[in-house]
């Protein structure tokens, strides 16, 4: 998340943050300070050691699984990169404006944009599939041009990006994602001189060091620290003959292990009630377990069953055609690159067409004629703040064939445009009733709730191809005249859904119901029904 300067972002993290979380943000306050004053002085805050390449060599990738066309690779040869479909010449110029500017005094001076597509085209992960596809296609006429491409981009970007100076040192989540990608350019650019070497491992060494200064702890405990934790192991494993590398590789690995009971719940759902965000924290846990195994630097065993329970979870929401409902926030991150992912430990068969998630909040239906309906009755998200929690309870969403019929609208953008923002956490951009033109939590910031709901699971019976399922949710219990809104779902006979909302409380009320249909979706009313078709 991009650094807010308002009064209201800090108050609120202030209310939310225990003494030990006061006592760590004022030392990385200090410290951000203190290396303000040592880089004006041109003083180098970082002592790096001197490894020697031998030590990297027996150091094995993690397995890589994808399909990169040679279009894709013209594409990126041609100057086109991830950049969240922002103009290239904005992002270009808000770099230029801030690459000699100590990070903590970049400010956002152009509202419109997203801080988020200036940080997608640095995570570098265009050079992972360059490099992926040279490996892969030795023979194509492009592999070579591939290659260069990627060596040329790299140390441009390393010349461009010095240590804490520009946008790409705010958020250390990004210096962690970019440490696959300088471990790839190490194992797979033959040619890297000895000075090019040292150039890369020197940034290696720094975006460690910085990361350790910096992990997302406390309340903000999620995605991030994961992605933090894979740079921590990966420059960890190759400095792990130093003091350093060693710190981080084990620390890298207990966060990973203390975590993932955390991030991922009993039931095989995401705390952070995203589904793109779990297939994101998903594959940072098998990239890293692989990248430990194949190592021997750690036995994950035990970590395993849970991440093939992540991975049933997500292979239930999947229609006839894989896609998901776009439930939570979501930013198109990825582990690796597009197309590109992780050995991963395949989800187990679904044996039963009906799949309720207690513990997450998610009932999902899937017929034999290839519908997919699912019915939100979870929480508001990882506590305390619910960073990526929308207030989405009791919303559902339909899909037949594989056509998107009713949808969740996604999430659209971050940064740069607040109103949008609060529409698409909010309850009317789903499926579900809102009251009083209000949302079910209080959205305090873009990225922060507070009145979060509790969605009760009432009701639960299945017999046969039948299913009935209540459940209440106590977002609008806080009014002055509160109110409990109970929504009940039965599906029979195999194709028929029958959807009723109740409502308990007191007082005079505005109630709305909302259905998004998706754009392609076509409703028509015929004998007093109304009829939708996306075919």
């Amino acid at each position: 998340m991009p650094p807010i300067q308002n009064k209201k972002f800090y108050i609120t993290r202030l209310r939310n943050a225990s003494l030990p979380e006061v006592a760590y943000r004022l030392r990385r306050a200090f410290l951000t300070w203190r290396l303000g004053q040592l880089l004006k002085g041109n003083t180098s805050p970082v002592k790096i050691p001197i490894i020697h390449l031998y030590d990297i060599s027996n150091l094995e990738l993690p397995n890589l699984k994808g399909n990169i066309n040679q279009d894709h690779i013209k594409q990126i040869l041609n100057g086109e990169v991830f950049s969240l479909d922002t103009d290239k010449a904005v992002l270009e110029a808000f770099e230029e404006e801030y690459r000699d500017v100590f990070f903590s005094h970049v400010r956002q001076t152009d509202k419109s944009l997203d801080i988020r597509a200036v940080w997608e085209p640095a995570r570098l992960q265009h050079i992972t599939e360059l490099l992926v596809f040279a490996q892969c296609d030795r023979t194509s006429s492009l592999s070579a041009k591939a290659k260069q491409c990627a060596k040329k981009t790299l140390s441009k970007w390393i010349t461009n990006s010095p240590f804490l100076l520009g946008p790409h040192y705010i958020s250390v989540m990004e210096c962690g994602l970019r440490m696959p990608v300088f471990f790839c350019c190490l194992k797979f650019l033959e040619d890297l001189s000895s000075r090019e070497s040292r150039v890369l491992l020197d940034t290696i060494y720094l975006h460690a060091w910085w990361i350790s200064k910096r992990l997302s702890l406390y309340s903000s405990l999620g995605n991030h620290t994961i992605a933090e934790c894979v740079g921590l192991i990966f420059a960890g494993a190759i400095f792990r003959k130093t003091r350093g590398g060693k710190q981080w590789l084990e620390k890298g690995f207990s966060f990973l292990k203390n975590e993932l009971k955390h991030q991922i719940l009993e039931d095989g759902g995401p705390a952070e009630q995203s589904l793109n965000y779990h297939r994101f924290v998903l594959d940072l846990y098998w990239l890293s377990i692989d990248f430990l195994e194949k190592n021997n630097l750690f036995d994950c065993s035990d970590i395993k069953p849970r991440l093939v329970r992540g991975e049933d979870f997500l292979n239930a929401f999947q229609d006839n055609r894989g896609n998901m409902p776009l439930i939570g926030d979501s930013d198109d991150s990825y582990a690796m690159a597009p197309g590109i992912a992780p050995k991963r430990s395949k989800a187990n068969p679904i044996k039963r067409r009906i799949k309720t998630f207690k513990h997450s909040g998610y009932t999902v239906i899937s017929t034999e004629d290839k519908i997919t309906f699912t019915f939100d009755h979870g929480s508001l998200g990882m506590p305390p703040l619910y960073n990526h929690g929308h207030a989405d309870a009791m919303s559902i969403t339909l899909a037949k064939d594989g056509e998107k019929i009713l949808v969740d609208p996604g999430t659209y953008r971050y940064n740069g445009v607040p109103k949008w923002r609060r529409y698409f956490r909010g309850t009317r951009a789903h499926n579900t009733v809102t009251i009083d033109g209000l949302d079910q939590a209080v959205q305090e910031t873009g990225f922060i709730w507070s009145k979060p709901f509790r969605t009760e699971l009432m009701t639960c019976q299945e017999q046969e191809d039948v299913l009935f399922i209540e459940a209440m949710n106590n977002g609008y219990a806080r009014l002055e005249d509160s109110v409990w809104h109970k929504r009940a779902v039965l599906f029979f006979d195999g194709t028929n859904f029958i959807i009723k909302d109740s409502f308990k409380g007191k007082g005079v009320h505005d109630f709305e119901l909302n259905y998004h249909l998706h754009p392609d979706a076509v409703a028509s009313k015929t004998n007093g029904f109304w009829l939708i078709d996306n075919q």
